[in-house]
């Protein structure tokens, strides 16, 4: 007899290029799945709703994309892992055309095998790291440039400075966006000093972040938005105090206060990426 194949994701422990990840189902949302490494939830994908975004932080970046002038974006997303804004983009902007950098090979192949990523119209995957991938795009050639890229629980450094921030710019439109998420706790030291590189490069920033994690009470997520263009600044402001992740909106002098005179981030400078305690994934 035939050997059937299995019609749907199969949980379990995978090996990847760069170790091992473990796909997991929502028991809430029978089409849910996460995708985790070494304990920390890396993306969340509802195969039957691509705009059902679980993580907060999404949530967050969501808002940004949505404000968006109307049509379809030319996007590129630097860190793929189950591409979970790549579907809510070709969702909710059908037509769009994306292309999503993502290393790790065999995760990649993971997540064509079991969650539908061939599914997704009109997405390029490039097995790059982000430096190699962004350096390979052309000038003014993106709408939406998204920086998600974690190692584990910890963002590379190669992404965060002055340098690749001017890829990111010379990659974008006039009037393109950069998205970041910055992972940071108590402090804040890393968020301020990558504010500091962002806003030295773009001059229309803003960030977004619950209050309980904008006042360095815990590790969380806060989201980066700039763009050599004006941002919507009242959009931002009252989507996100109003949506389902409450969060604050800082720019101008607000902001200026945040980052407090930290320095950017250059390359070869020394720094401590934050991870997450322990307690902050159980």
């Amino acid at each position: 007899m035939a050997r059937r194949e299995p019609q749907g994701p199969v949980p379990g422990r995978y090996p990847v290029t760069f170790g091992e990840v473990e796909l997991l189902n929502d028991l809430d949302r029978p089409s849910g799945w996460v995708v985790s490494s070494g304990g920390v939830p890396q993306s969340y994908v509802d195969l039957d709703d691509p705009t059902y975004l679980d993580f907060e932080y999404v949530q967050l970046m969501a808002v940004v994309i949505d404000l968006l002038p109307p049509g379809p974006l030319d996007a590129v997303h630097v860190g793929g892992c189950a591409c979970t804004l790549p579907r809510y983009v070709a969702a909710t902007r059908p037509g769009s055309r994306q292309i999503v950098a993502e290393p790790d090979g065999g995760l990649v192949q993971l997540v064509r095998d079991q969650l539908r990523l061939k599914s997704v119209p009109r997405l390029k995957v490039r097995i790059l790291d982000g430096r190699t991938a962004t350096a390979g795009l052309g000038d003014g050639s993106a709408d939406l440039l998204v920086l998600d890229a974690f190692s584990g629980a910890a963002m590379p450094i190669d992404l965060a400075t002055s340098e690749y921030m001017r890829e990111a710019a010379r990659v974008l439109r006039p009037g393109g966006t950069l998205l970041v998420n910055i992972a940071d706790g108590k402090g804040l030291a890393f968020a301020r000093r990558m504010l500091a590189t962002i806003r030295g490069v773009f001059p229309q920033v803003a960030m977004l972040a619950e209050p309980g994690v904008l006042r360095g009470r815990r590790f969380g997520n806060l989201i980066a938005a700039a763009s050599r263009a004006a941002l919507p600044l009242d959009g931002l402001t009252r989507r996100a105090a109003g949506g389902l992740t409450q969060a604050r909106c800082l720019h101008g002098d607000d902001l200026t206060r945040f980052v407090a005179g930290a320095p950017p981030l250059n390359d070869g400078d020394p720094v401590v990426v934050p991870v997450p305690p322990p307690a902050v994934f159980g």
